[in-house]
Formats: C-alpha cells, sequence, structure tokens
C-alpha cells in the first residue's frame, strides 16, 4: 500500500484512540507493523501526536484561555497549572533517562505490545465495575500530591500498548477521581506531555528525517487532529454514562487477534 495511504490511516488511529484508554500508540505501531509501514527512527508513531494535541486545545482553548489570564490573581487557577505542571515531571525524567530501549526496543516487540493490551483491558474492566469511592469530581481541583501520584503512574505508559490516557485515568479514579474528572484531567496532562514528547523526539531523530518523512509526518498530523476533534468532544460525555467496560473489552479482543496473528507468521 501507498505509504502516503498509509500515513493517513495511521493518524486517523491515531487521533481516533490517542484520548481513549486504549493505547494509541499500540494501536498505531501495530498497524505500521502489518502494513509494512517503517518509520525513521519510529518519529512519525511520536510525532503525529501533535495532531492530537493541537485538537484538545483547541476544544479546550476558551478555559485554557481564562485559566492562564486569571492565573496572575487567581490562586486557584495558579494551583491547577501547577498541579499539570507537577503531574507531567516524572515523564520529563523517565522519558529523557529511557528514551533509547523505549525506541528501540520497546517500539519494536508487538508481542509486548499485544500483551499489554490485554493486561491493560483486564485492569480496565476490574476497575470499572469497581465502586470507588468519590473524593474529587472536578478536574481542577485536585490535590498536588494526588497530581503527581496520577504522573508517575503515567510513566507506565511508556511501555507501548499500556497507553497514556488508560494509565492516568485508572490512576485517578483509584485516588478518588470521578470517572470524568479522571478523563478531563488526563486530556490537560496530556498537553505538555505529548507536546514534550514530540519536541524530544524530533530533536533526536534530526539527523535521520528527510523530506519524505516529513511529507508522512504532515499527512499524519492532519488526520490525527481532525479525528481526535471528534473523540475529545464525545468522550466525556460517554464515560460519564457508560464507563469503561468497552474500552476494556476492546484492547482484549485487539490483543488476542494480534497475538494469534503474530503466532501463525505475520
Amino acid at each position: 500500500m501507498n505509504d502516503t495511504i498509509v500515513a493517513g490511516l495511521l493518524g486517523l488511529l491515531e487521533g481516533l484512540t490517542e484520548f481513549l484508554p486504549v493505547s494509541s500508540t499500540g494501536h498505531v505501531l501495530l498497524a505500521g507493523h502489518f502494513l509494512g509501514f517503517e518509520s525513521s527512527g519510529k518519529a512519525f508513531e511520536v510525532v503525529i501526536q501533535l495532531g492530537a494535541i493541537f485538537a484538545i486545545v483547541g476544544v479546550y482553548a476558551r478555559l485554557l484561555f481564562n485559566t492562564f489570564r486569571a492565573a496572575p490573581h487567581d490562586p486557584q487557577a495558579r494551583r491547577f497549572i501547577l498541579s499539570v505542571l507537577i503531574a507531567f515531571l516524572p515523564a520529563v525524567v523517565v522519558g529523557v533517562l529511557a528514551h533509547d530501549i523505549i525506541k528501540r526496543v520497546l517500539f519494536e516487540t508487538p508481542m509486548l505490545i499485544a500483551v499489554m493490551l490485554i493486561l491493560g483491558g483486564i485492569v480496565l474492566l476490574l476497575v470499572d465495575r469497581w465502586k470507588l469511592e468519590v473524593h474529587y469530581d472536578d478536574a481542577s481541583h485536585l490535590p498536588l500530591s494526588t497530581a503527581f501520584k496520577i504522573g508517575v503512574i503515567q510513566c507506565l505508559a511508556m511501555i507501548p500498548g499500556t497507553s497514556r490516557s488508560g494509565a492516568t485515568i485508572v490512576g485517578a479514579m483509584l485516588m478518588g477521581v470521578s470517572k470524568r474528572a479522571a478523563a478531563e484531567f488526563s486530556f490537560f496532562l496530556s498537553m505538555p506531555t505529548m507536546a514534550g514528547a514530540f519536541a524530544y523526539d524530533l530533536y533526536k531523530n534530526r539527523d535521520v528525517l528527510s523530506a519524505d518523512d516529513l511529507n508522512l509526518i504532515v499527512i499524519g498530523f492532519v488526520f490525527a487532529f481532525v479525528s481526535a476533534v471528534f473523540v475529545v468532544r464525545g468522550l466525556l460525555d460517554f464515560v460519564s454514562r457508560h464507563g469503561y467496560a468497552l474500552f476494556g473489552w476492546w484492547r482484549i479482543i485487539i490483543g488476542s487477534v494480534v497475538i494469534l496473528a503474530l503466532v501463525q507468521g505475520y
């Protein structure tokens, strides 16, 4: 299949799955494996996440603008910004230290990705069924210590197939955050996390990317942006009504199908 078409399909897949607890990177890597798509330094799979970042910024543009405008004179606005930055810090440390292992080993192991999809799906099903006590129903009012713990848990998502949003959502819910607020905090935390991953990965791969690579990245970016907008707008209402069980089953099914395909030599 033509690389341009594949780039568009992978960008679409990235945008559709980035904010769902199903592991967008895992889906994109597995799809690329079976479609025979190879990107220089595996940069495409990380850098196209910028499209999803732009989508979340666009959807929350008014809230973000009002929060930063109020920050100089509103302690609560400053505290919310600080909570997101504190949650972001663990990913900075682990991401920089483990970058080469993540890209050269974990990204190149489809079987590991499939297993993590299944394990993460089981965790989602269990947590969704538990009657967890809710202490926080507003993503902007989380204690700083809780935000930091969510950030530590987010680092698990550096293993592809785990899911950044899945890890942060489950971690937040286990700490007493409501389903909707957990998803919303995951949205906000994704902005610095994904922007940082984009910038660092682009820097690390600056010597191996060609003009053709950049063209494919732009195509993936556009498709990721458009599809992510639709997901962000509908996800909060969906999880408030239906929880996360659907995503748990999806992970288990996809992971199982991939394992069967890999065992058959595909």
